[in-house]
């Protein structure tokens, strides 16, 4: 009988084990395929737009912009603007804490916000105005700066990439080139780092110390409310896979739907779909500035003469609702667009620029993410175009994750470097100077490419030091001017991703970065 009795109890003993084992079993889940995969998890070492997606998952900001991109608090409970502007006082909201129950304090906020300011460009002006930062007591902190800026609040509710989260000093004090060891944040979600599988899943759960605020959520903004107590990012390469499982309610959402799939989910009526956001992506081709061929600026301005925006769209969509040329350096939405100056397409003029250049041969190495259909058929048209004008070109597939480690290489496109890779970083990085992304041209601070003028950088500091509308307008457009002469990088033009969803999710924000807080299924 005794015998016996040990044989049940095993299996028994095994079952409850596997069953405590399991965390998701009796969890609410919500399934993702997102636009890309995850490899840097270090929200401020750039510009890479899945760290961010990660990163707004996991961390919160001292301020967000709401669905109009107006500055609102988030961390912050109050704030005030002393002496003309040269110092600031901040007081966090009481209760924030860490996912490991570790309360938020204003040493952290200090050593996150230095940190992410050696990345970024309103970062770095910000710093290059004397910006000293000081504790006051557990929840207070004051920034002292040597003049007046007008974009205080603007940098610190940044939300294009890197954005200005807030970690634990201990990680903060990480070296800003190098990934911080944990993924630690204070958002409505916690990085489940035991259930990462590079190239197949991101798992993330709810943050129980997290404390909403108590506003309606509204764009990055408001009350993050985790409705789920799982999200699942699934790593999807194929797109007709993911719609595959996204029709069999095997997923819940599939990001960055490419335009040739839209017809059988709109037949669809479990299916909806919609834009990400109203601001778009703005693809272009980033050029490395610091190795040949195109540190030579002849060729780069003969790319720039050869490219037409609207033909490159046209090879993933024929729907001008999906995406439009700018024919500017500033996204399409931006108060300070121009197109002033903006040669047309001319081929011929592009031949004649690299016949001037004195072009030696050496082939541009394209970094083609081949996985992602947009930038597949961009690179290819941009493949066709280079060897039209007559630059030799190596074309090498991978996927995006690939990319995003490749294009930090500064060596010769003969030692693993890097010619050209295309993007779409979030329109929303492409508004104004100050924060631009790609127009960023100081040296070895700027984005991959690492263009280097000391006149771009004059002007966007001129922006940044004054508020009269009318100086503004005419310092983008005297920028706009200096980089048709320099072109830290090609613009293609804005377009709109689509994400599709099983119609009986509620709660769906849209702001110009995937989030998913406020979900709930019916």
């Amino acid at each position: 009988m005794k015998k016996n009795w040990k044989k049940t109890l095993v299996p028994l003993a095994a079952l409850l084990a596997a069953a405590l084992a399991t965390p998701a079993a009796a969890q609410s889940v919500l399934r993702v395929k997102p636009s890309g995969d995850v490899r840097v998890t270090d929200p401020h070492l750039g510009s890479d737009s899945m760290a961010r997606n990660l990163g707004y998952m996991v961390y919160d900001t001292l301020f967000a912009v709401d669905a109009g991109l107006r500055i609102r608090p988030q961390m912050v409970e109050s704030w005030s603007a002393e002496e003309g502007g040269r110092l600031w006082r901040f007081r966090l909201r009481e209760g924030l804490r860490f996912s490991d129950g570790t309360p938020v304090t204003a040493a952290d906020v200090i050593a996150s916000l230095r940190r992410w300011a050696q990345n970024d460009g309103l970062g770095q002006q910000l710093m290059a105005r004397g910006a000293v930062f000081t504790a006051e007591d557990a929840r207070s902190f004051t920034l002292a700066l040597n003049a007046p800026w007008g974009l205080v609040l603007e940098a610190l509710g940044k939300p294009g990439a890197p954005v200005p989260f807030i970690m634990p000093e201990r990680l903060a004090q990480t070296p800003a080139n190098r990934a911080v060891p944990e993924v630690l944040g204070s958002g409505p979600y916690r990085f489940v780092v035991a259930e990462w599988r590079a190239g197949d899943r991101i798992v993330f759960e709810r943050n129980p110390a997290y404390q909403p605020r108590p506003e309606p959520a509204d764009g990055f903004s408001g009350g993050k409310v985790a409705r789920f107590d799982r999200v699942e990012w699934l790593i999807m390469p194929d797109q007709q896979t993911a719609i595959d499982a996204l029709r069999k309610g095997e997923i819940d959402i599939a990001e960055d739907i490419p335009a040739d799939l839209l017809p059988i989910l709109r037949r669809a009526r479990d299916i909806t779909v919609a834009r990400q956001d109203e601001i778009g992506v703005a693809q272009q081709i980033r050029l490395n500035t610091t190795q040949p061929p195109f540190d030579n600026p002849k060729l780069r301005q003969a790319l720039l003469a050869a490219v037409d925006g609207a033909e490159f769209l046209k090879a993933v969509t024929d729907d001008p609702a999906q995406g439009r040329a700018c024919q500017s350096f500033y996204a399409c939405s931006s108060p300070w667009h121009t197109t002033a100056g903006w040669p047309r397409p001319d081929l011929e003029r592009a031949r004649q620029l690299v016949r001037e250049s004195g072009y030696d041969g050496t082939p541009a190495v394209l970094l083609n993410a081949a996985e992602n259909t947009n930038i597949n058929a961009f690179t290819l048209v941009a493949d066709a175009l280079l060897r039209g004008i007559g630059i030799r070109t190596d074309l090498q597939s991978m996927d995006w994750a690939s990319v995003v480690s490749r294009r930090q290489s500064r060596e010769p496109v003969g030692r693993g470097g890097w010619s050209i890779f295309i993007s779409g970083p979030g329109g929303l990085d492409y508004m104004e100077p100050v924060s631009h992304l790609g127009l960023r041209s100081n040296c070895e601070k700027a984005w991959f490419g690492w263009p280097c003028d000391a006149e771009i950088e004059r002007l966007r500091a001129a922006f940044a030091d004054t508020t009269d509308e009318a100086a503004r307008r005419d310092i983008t457009a005297r920028i706009q001017a200096r980089a048709l002469e320099t072109v830290p990088y090609v613009p293609i033009g804005i377009q709109y991703q689509l994400r599709a969803h099983r119609a009986n999710l509620d709660g769906l924000l849209n702001p110009p970065a995937p989030v998913y807080w406020n979900v709930s299924r019916r």
